[in-house]
């Protein structure tokens, strides 16, 4: 670009293309800001943090010199996702509607035509007038005394004709020359007639009758012009009617005004009292606008320099009006006269000429001080509703300024502020000053100029309303001087716009508080778009602060904005200041929705529209920029872009090649990536947006760009996809033409979580998920008619769409992803529910069956086996027999994750996962299979722990249960379930759920279910799909039930939905309860005739009828609902399903049932589209709150750098002499409720996180000795809370817990004295899904490198997992090769990709990530011979690292050594409990185990080990606190009673001993 300013500004978000990180890069927010508002995945960071520079997020900070060098390590999980999780911002609660740009209305006025009516009788004084001498003549710039009083007339009325034309020549005006009576009340009429329901502009010229009365008449003629008639307002309100606009242009104007508001409001309290209200297309008469000359009891200025007629021609010609007034009110050089400026050269249409410039500028300045003075609403229709108008009301603020000075007082209704004083008439007073004094050269070195008439004379067009003359005077055409003036022209835009910039680049952006100083809240309307009239604060649900623990950023609001915007609208006319004009517009639009709003209400919708036609490049990334602005903040223009066509421009740029040099674009992906949001915003929930989307090739030019190495052009192609197929059958056939859902299905491994789940919502629509902002819009009817496709064809198609999906991400460590994934699986179930009650019924008896005793009845046993081979016989050829298994395994498939998915960590992803489960159990119970003899379904739930055993136990004989049954020989993939706990809990929680919480179909199942009552309750709604805002927990639940219930995320804004429409009243099941609901399956027959294996293929065939009547919808376009027709009426829904009848032919209905008591609750609907518009609400050119400079949290977090570089350099020398010092300084004592199992220190602040045996964590400030916070980590009954890590410890911290049951969850805001806001989960995961039971497991081991952003996972599994903290996906799996559990994982310190592990059976391995999986496994020691319960890197040499094992050895390993240790020790030969290495000095400690004979006290050892010193420093005895000796530990899954933890940087340790007793302990350096 040829610009600085936007390439600057707008290029916040750069790459690091280089970086071997990949697209990833750019997938975190910035250090130090927890903004909501903060864009997710739009920063440009580096993973290690070495070539960072002097930037942040990818935005310059400011200059080397003045600025700290930012922080070296990235912040992990702290994006706009985790967050928000996908959902968007509420509203919070002092933001503002954004004011409706297009006008109100119920008052909008359109003027269709105009009277004027000039009541002068020349030469003849009305009675009540006394004229001076002399005394104002001109009327209309005639003077009338210089020709016969007719043809005076006749000049006037035309002339003034022409000046009402130079306003707006749409309007047709007509001349009401010294009117009679009847032809006054004729012409009047006639204007109604023809302007219908539109606006009348009615003038009146009243200087030649007497002056209106008191009781609001006003005068004309009789036909002979020898008397006055009386004219009353009333009948004037009766012939013109409603609405109106009123020029009164005569003495004692103000009684006209104030007369006819009296007169109308009694009309109006007459129509609302009989009638109630006027009928459509008429107004009340108040909403007329009237401008009236002067007061009621003032009179007209008779300055004899003055016109006579001054308010007209300030209203019609107000720069002659202007000028002449400027030359008498200042001194000018070379004696300028009125003459002389009367023959100014130019013309006022062409901004070019002096006249046109000064024109230009008196419509920008006179725009302004409206803007700036009047209220919104105000503005909008005076000045935004119609030309004529705007026009009157912006040349009145002239006429108020003049005749003030002339003790005559203009008025208006509505009436308006004074204006007269405003500080921009003084710009207006330069810009005519530096004009006229070029106009003597101008006129004399320009010798035309002299050409054009010295005054007005009689003729009609001479200087009659310059304002509409389009014809050059005084041009300087004619003949030439030797060397003609070159008009300099006015630097007013120049200047207007330069300070337009200083406000923005000084501090506009900045928030202040609420005052003069700040936005003005918006008045009256309601909004539209419901966004937040405030920028950059997070809309945060539970009212608290998002900043680094100090001002709360809800008080601050944006800074009022510049009087200069109005102005540079103004620019944009003109061709040499558009560009930066509109670059200067970005910046601000920039701001937020609240400046895009006031851009809108100001006017520039139709300057920007009709930029789109302009061909210059230069422009093209800055309207791209605006244009997505606005439609983010105002969605509706959807419908401007596509009747102008307008869309086509992005069209345009979105199919360019990038190697085409002559249609360069800067910074292309990114605006490309804005293209294809705005098309996306064209074509949502808009059939004719979507087909001209199509047929412009942006669907093809999207699939294109899928490919792009640019995260947001790939997510935002995917999107527009997204909303160009929502609901259009053809344009989803069309993709399916081109593979486009296996290209989205390849998308799901993309190293963008944003991409991953644009890709899932993509395929959601294309599966029949709404798109529509409309949340009644609830979607459905699958992929639509696909006609191109056989039935069968394309049932296989929909389901590997979404078992290809489920299998990509069922993992993913993303909960935003997991949730569009159940939005797509839903649609799946709500057109294939047949299946999915097959497989519920499936997965209860095999479940069932597994849980019972293995002598149970054989039919028992063989129900399911025996049904899919009864229903799988029926098919005879062997491959139509596979697909069919196939079929069935693939819903079985999807149908194990969901259930897996209502165990979910993440509470809303949980909830989802509930609701659709929920309904396909009790579609499950309405269908015939729960009238069954030979089943279970009405039987009591086993009991969880039937089996025995340990928890979690028995998850191999699950698997080979499953896979033992004919359903599973040939599945798609294996199904890897997780231990039958969750299992269990899931299956009975979702009967319990789906029938408990409703009504009950018999007793018995009733009764039986009465024994879950103590399961997970899920929350219940009645019909409403949209969540409230969530209320805190301190007021929804006593304190007690808070602390046993894991911290819920920022916006847990799911909602579970029941699929029953009434909840029942009560516990029990009452006659009149049972006997209100519809008839059940059971009381068909009480023993029915049928086999399963019928009421299978009786399912699978009524969803096959629903396809066919979903495929023979006869217009293949855009449906108008999820509704087809068809002999079972909608098809779609569970009460519209029909029934289908069993191999014999009966009459027994053997589909789902009539399902009249159920809800369509399905699909669910997504809001990651709405989530994904915000980035472009939010600032991008500006630095984020927390990156500006002086800002609270900027200066928050250079002193945390600084403090943190200061007490790194303080404990690099004192690492040193802690390497020969004693280790037994006290520092505090603190005392836990429970067994503290797992510490962590916090590196830089004085925190300490200790683990109890169970799922309770508590966070302390062990300087203070205060408990900081205390919560429920949620990790199910009988596992425990194995590893514990504190990350991004550098800006804060995030604690990140592993439990047992595989799960990895971190948590946010754990400090409460540092104003942060609510304890929140930030985001949490399956890390390890492959949990194997042992007799004695490790549970979940982790190991967290922060420069690197990965995170090893190991422990009860025979793999170890890296997963990228980056992309939140899995990097690779390491088998390893072993049969015992991995105890220990450690990463080197530096940037290796090595990592070691310790297992249980003593085995030491040294793992390389870059070597292929079978080699992986560098290095193997096997001196120990049990379990490691530590491996540690040395902290002072590179390739060494140390082990200890429970027997109590503790041996230093050197890898480029041989495979023996290289020193060993043996410092507890009774055996160890805790063994650790600091990571700074060269020491290790170690603890004794307890034992039968030594169990009182145990015995604490630092070692040193250094190369110079490898003798102990320490030897401590502590008391265990213990009455009685231990016979087993706490947890099965950690093989000791006590714990130790090293501080990360200082010289101290923290033990915790069974008691609950937790010392801190430091090093006697003095």
């Amino acid at each position: 670009m040829q610009n600085g300013h936007y390439a600057q500004g707008h290029g916040s978000r750069e790459r690091s293309s280089g970086s071997d990180m990949g697209s990833d890069n750019v997938t975190e927010r910035g250090w130090g800001s927890t903004s909501v508002s903060d864009p997710s995945s739009n920063q440009t960071t580096d993973g290690c943090g070495e070539n960072s520079g002097n930037h942040v997020n990818g935005r310059p900070l400011g200059s080397e010199e003045t600025l700290p060098d930012p922080l070296p390590i990235i912040p992990y999980w702290s994006a706009k996702r985790h967050l928000s999780c996908g959902n968007p911002a509420p509203r919070s609660s002092n933001s503002t509607k954004l004011f409706p740009w297009r006008g109100s209305a119920p008052g909008k006025l359109k003027t269709a035509n105009a009277a004027l009516v000039l009541c002068l009788n020349i030469d003849v004084d009305p009675p009540d007038t006394i004229k001076t001498n002399p005394c104002a003549v001109l009327e209309c710039w005639v003077d009338p005394h210089t020709m016969p009083s007719h043809k005076a007339l006749e000049a006037i009325g035309t002339n003034l004709q022409h000046q009402f034309e130079g306003l707006s020549l749409k309007i047709p005006y007509k001349p009401i020359l010294d009117p009679s009576y009847e032809d006054l009340r004729r012409f009047c009429l006639n204007l109604r007639k023809q302007a219908k329901d539109e606006t009348i502009c009615f003038y009146y010229n009243g200087h030649g009758v007497p002056r209106p009365t008191p009781s609001g008449e006003l005068w004309c003629f009789n036909r002979n012009y020898t008397q006055y008639i009386p004219v009353s307002l009333m009948e004037v309100q009766s012939w013109l009617g409603s609405p109106g606009v009123y020029i009164w242009d005569c003495s004692g104007a103000g009684h006209l005004l104030n007369n006819f508001n009296t007169f109308a409001e009694r009309r109006d309290q007459e129509v609302f009292t009989t009638r109630g209200g006027y009928f459509d297309g008429m107004q009340p008469y108040m909403n007329s606008l009237q401008l009236a000359a002067c007061l009621a009891h003032e009179q007209l200025p008779s300055c004899p320099e003055l016109p006579a007629d001054i308010f007209t021609s300030c209203l019609t010609s107000p720069i002659d009006i202007a000028l002449r007034y400027f030359i008498m009110t200042h001194l000018l050089p070379n004696n300028i006269t009125p003459d002389m400026v009367m023959q100014l050269p130019g013309d006022l249409k062409d901004r070019r000429t002096p006249l046109g410039e000064l024109n230009w500028i008196f419509t920008a300045i006179t725009d302004t001080i409206a803007w700036t003075t009047f209220p919104r609403d105000v503005f909008t229709r005076l000045y935004r509703s119609d030309l004529l108008i705007a026009s009157l009301f912006r040349n009145f603020l002239l006429a108020e300024r003049i005749m003030k000075n002339y003790h005559c007082t203009p008025h208006t209704y509505p009436p308006l502020p004074a204006t007269n004083t405003h500080t921009l008439w003084a710009a207006w007073d330069l810009a005519v000053d530096t004009c006229l004094r070029q106009l003597p050269d101008l006129l004399t070195k320009n010798p035309g100029a002299a050409n054009a008439p010295a005054s007005p004379t009689g003729q009609t067009g001479a200087l009659g309303g310059r304002v509409g003359q389009s014809i050059q005077r005084g041009a300087p055409n004619g003949p030439q001087a030797e060397k003609p003036y070159q008009y300099i022209p006015s630097r007013f835009f120049t200047d207007q716009l330069t300070a337009f910039e200083v406000w923005i680049s000084r501090g506009g952006s900045a928030l202040t508080k609420r005052g003069p100083l700040s936005l003005p809240p918006q008045n009256s309307g309601s909004g539209f778009d419901g966004v937040d009239g405030t920028i950059g604060v997070a809309a945060n649900v539970s009212g608290t602060s998002t900043s680094s623990g100090h001002q709360t950023e809800e008080d601050l609001v944006p800074r009022k904005p510049p009087d200069q915007l109005p102005i540079v609208l103004q620019v944009l006319l003109s061709q040499p200041h558009r560009l930066r004009a509109l670059i200067l517009l970005s910046q601000f639009v920039d701001l937020g929705p609240w400046a895009v709003n006031l851009v809108l209400t100001i006017g520039i919708f139709p300057y920007i529209s009709k930029l789109l036609q302009a061909a210059g490049q230069d422009l093209r990334p800055v309207l791209i920029f605006i244009w997505a602005r606005i439609l983010a903040v105002d969605p509706s223009v959807q419908v401007d872009l596509h009747n102008t066509q307008g869309f086509k421009y992005f069209a345009n740029v979105l199919a360019l090649a990038d190697d085409q040099p002559q249609h360069a674009l800067p910074n292309s992906s990114e605006h490309k990536a804005m293209c294809a949001f705005i098309l996306s915003a064209v074509a949502r929930d808009y059939n004719n947006g979507q087909i001209a989307c199509w047929r412009d090739r942006v669907f093809d030019n999207c699939f294109e760009k899928l490919d792009e190495g640019d995260f947001l052009l790939r997510q935002w192609s995917a999107l527009c996809i997204a909303q160009i197929w929502d609901g259009n059958d053809e344009i989803k056939v069309y993709g399916v033409d081109r593979g486009t859902q296996d290209k989205l299905i390849l998308m799901l491994s993309d190293d963008s979580p944003e991409v991953r789940a644009a890709s899932l919502y993509a395929l959601g629509t294309f599966m029949g998920a709404s798109g529509s902002a409309d949340p009644a819009k609830q979607g459905g009817g699958g992929t639509g008619t696909q006609y191109q496709l056989e039935d069968r064809i394309h049932f296989r198609m929909e389901v590997a769409v979404a078992t290809g999906a489920t299998l990509a991400v069922k993992d993913d460590a993303s909960p935003m992803v997991r949730k569009e994934l159940l939005v797509l699986i839903s649609c799946l179930v709500k057109e294939w529910r047949g299946y999915f009650v097959i497989c519920a019924w499936i997965y209860w008896e095999e479940d069932r069956k597994w849980r019972t005793d293995t002598s149970a009845q054989p039919h028992e046993e063989e129900i399911t086996c025996q049904a899919v081979a009864e229903w799988l016989d029926v098919f005879g050829d062997d491959d139509v027999t596979q697909e069919n298994r196939v079929l069935l395994s693939s819903f079985f498939t999807i149908f194990a994750v969901l259930l897996e998915l209502t165990t979910d960590p993440y509470h809303e992803v949980a909830t989802l996962a509930q609701t659709i489960t929920d309904y396909i159990m009790a579609l499950l119970i309405a269908s015939p299979l729960y009238r069954l003899e030979c089943t279970s379904l009405d039987s009591p739930p086993v009991p969880v722990d039937c089996r025995g055993g340990a928890p979690g136990g028995g998850a191999h004989s699950r698997v080979s249960s499953l896979q033992s049954s004919p359903l599973m020989q040939h599945p798609p993939s294996p199904v890897l379930p997780r231990p039958s706990l969750t299992r269990t809990d899931s299956m009975t929680n979702t009967l319990s759920s789906g029938v408990t919480s409703t009504l009950r179909r018999t007793s018995s199942f009733a009764n039986a279910l009465r024994n879950l009552a103590g399961g997970i309750a899920f929350p219940s709604t009645e019909d409403t799909r949209t969540p409230p805002s969530p209320i805190p927990p301190s007021q929804s639940r006593p304190d007690s039930l808070v602390a046993s219930r894991p911290p819920s995320p920022n916006y847990n804004l799911a909602q579970y939905t029941s699929p029953y429409l009434k909840p029942p009243t009560s516990s029990g099941v009452s006659a009149a309860l049972v006997a209100s609901q519809p008839p059940s399956p059971t009381q068909y027959r009480a023993h029915p005739d049928y086999l399963p294996s019928h009421v299978m293929e009786a399912l699978m065939e009524e969803d096959m009828v629903r396809l066919r009547s979903r495929r023979r919808a006869t217009t293949h376009g855009r449906r108008s609902g999820p509704s087809f027709g068809g002999p079972g009426g909608d098809l779609s829904s569970p009460s519209g399903s029909i029934f289908s009848v069993d191999s014999n032919g009966s009459n027994v209905p053997l589909g789902c049932g009539t399902g009249k008591g159920l809800r369509d609750v399905l699909p669910l609907k997504s809001s990651f589209f709405d989530w994904c518009c915000e980035y472009f609400k939010e600032p991008q050119m500006r630095q984020a709150e927390a990156d500006e400079p002086g800002s609270t949290q900027y200066n928050y977090q250079v002193w945390r750098q600084q403090r943190n570089e200061q007490i790194i350099a303080e404990t690099h020398s004192q690492a040193v002499v802690a390497e020969t010092s004693r280790w037994d300084r006290p520092v505090a004592n603190l005392q836990v409720n429970s067994n503290p199992l797992c510490m962590a220190l916090h590196a830089y602040d004085p925190h300490l996180v200790i683990a109890n045996d169970t799922d309770m964590i508590s966070v302390w400030d062990w300087s203070q000795r205060k408990l900081l916070n205390y919560f429920c980590n949620g990790n199910p009954r009988g596992t425990s809370i194995t590893s514990l890590q504190i990350i991004n410890q550098d800006v804060g911290g995030i604690i990140m817990t592993g439990s047992a049951d595989g799960v990895v969850r971190l948590y946010r805001n754990y400090d409460s004295t540092s104003d942060q806001g609510p304890l929140q989960m930030v985001s949490s995961f399956r890390g390890l899904n492959e949990m194997i039971n042992v007799r004695r497991g490790s549970g979940l081991i982790m190991d967290w490198k922060q420069s690197g952003g990965s995170l090893l996972l190991g422990g009860d599994s025979r793999i170890i997992r890296v997963w990228d903290a980056h992309t939140e996906s899995q990097v690779l799996d390491l088998e390893t090769n072993s049969e015992s559990p991995v105890t220990s994982l450690a990463s080197d310190h530096g940037s290796s990709s090595t990592f070691v592990a310790g297992f249980a059976d003593g085995v030491i391995k040294v793992f390389d990530r870059r070597l292929e999986e079978d080699d992986a496994v560098v290095r193997s020691y096997h001196e120990h011979h049990w379990w490691v319960q530590n491996v540690r890197y040395h902290s002072r040499i590179d390739g060494q690292l140390l082990s200890a094992s429970l027997s109590g050895e503790v041996r230093l390993w050197d890898i480029r050594g041989s495979d023996r240790a290289a020193q060993a020790w043996d410092p507890h030969p009774g055996g160890l409990s805790c063994f650790d290495v600091h990571p700074q000095t060269g020491v290790f400690a170690t603890t004794s185990a307890l034992t039968p004979t030594n169990w009182r006290h145990q015995r604490l050892i630092i070692h040193s080990i250094s190369e110079l010193n490898y003798s102990a420093l320490s030897t401590l005895n502590l008391t265990t606190g213990l009455s009685v000796y231990p016979s087993r530990p706490p947890s099965v899954y950690i093989p000791r009673s006590t714990s130790f933890a090293f501080h990360p940087v200082e010289m101290l340790y923290a033990i915790g001993q069974p008691d609950g007793s937790v010392k801190i302990t430091g090093c006697k350096l003095a």
